[in-house]
């Protein structure tokens, strides 16, 4: 049967696999969760928003021929892996998740690990600073507890209504970042600590070296729990998993 997939994407990693497959010439289609008013482009056709759960992803899956799902979304996405983890098993079409490394504490860091969103927030009531606060527009609205900090907000998107802190900036725009980049940014805005999630990967790292560099405590959000499936680490390894062999992808 030639394969028709399913992948759910939202990382520069799935970016790449699009490209891959279509390179490849397979059929697919990558949906995006349309939080990003201005999606990056992608080298297979687009679907926007979700399911409507795990029963919804599956109902499409059948209603679509779907014969693989590849979940490169981001390791943060822990709801929309569950629903596909669940809605795979229970038709039997075969999942894998595109997955990167987390990073880890090197010498020169000056890492707090806390497990959640609702961790960062109570590491937060403490005495006023300058917080770099990178953890995507989703969560904003959590961190206005701790009112006393000054903000510095990066987002893909402008917001479309007031964020509620009493001192925020708000810089627009998209990776991937660089060192010199973020280590000027942390200067001019005297950043006295980084709020993260441990995205891994490249793209989103630069405040993470920026921070080692200028010796600014981080503090990191550890990643949730997902519960186990087939994994692959590079676009190659998907391929190779789908049957397609490429020189070119190091195969």
């Amino acid at each position: 049967m030639r394969p028709n997939l399913l992948i759910l994407g939202g990382t520069t990693e799935g970016r790449s696999l699009c490209h891959a497959v279509a390179e490849a010439g397979l059929s697919g289609i990558v949906s995006l969760a349309g939080r990003v008013e201005r999606p990056a482009s992608q080298a297979l056709p687009m679907r926007m928003g979700g399911f409507g759960g795990a029963e919804g992803l599956e109902r499409y899956l059948r209603d679509n021929g779907i014969t693989h799902v590849i979940d490169a979304t981001h390791p943060f996405a822990a709801q929309m892996s569950c629903n596909a983890i669940a809605a795979c098993e229970r038709i039997g079409v075969p999942l894998i998740a595109l997955t990167r490394a987390p990073w880890s504490a090197e010498p020169g860091d000056r890492w707090t690990h806390v497990p959640d969103i609702a961790g960062a927030v109570a590491a937060l009531d403490c005495s006023p600073k300058h917080v770099m606060l990178a953890v995507g527009r989703m969560h904003l609205h959590d961190f206005t507890a701790n009112p006393q900090h000054a903000y510095l907000l990066r987002l893909v998107d402008p917001p479309k209504e007031p964020l509620g802190f009493p001192d925020a900036q708000v810089i627009v725009d998209r990776g991937p970042f660089t060192l010199e980049g973020d280590r000027a940014l942390m200067v001019e805005h005297r950043i006295d600590l980084v709020v993260s999630k441990n995205a891994g990967g490249t793209g989103a790292q630069a405040k993470i070296l920026a921070a080692r560099e200028l010796g600014l405590p981080v503090l990191m959000i550890d990643r949730p729990t997902i519960p186990e499936r087939a994994e692959a680490h590079s676009v190659a390894n998907v391929m190779r998993w789908l049957g397609h062999v490429s020189t070119d992808l190091g195969v």
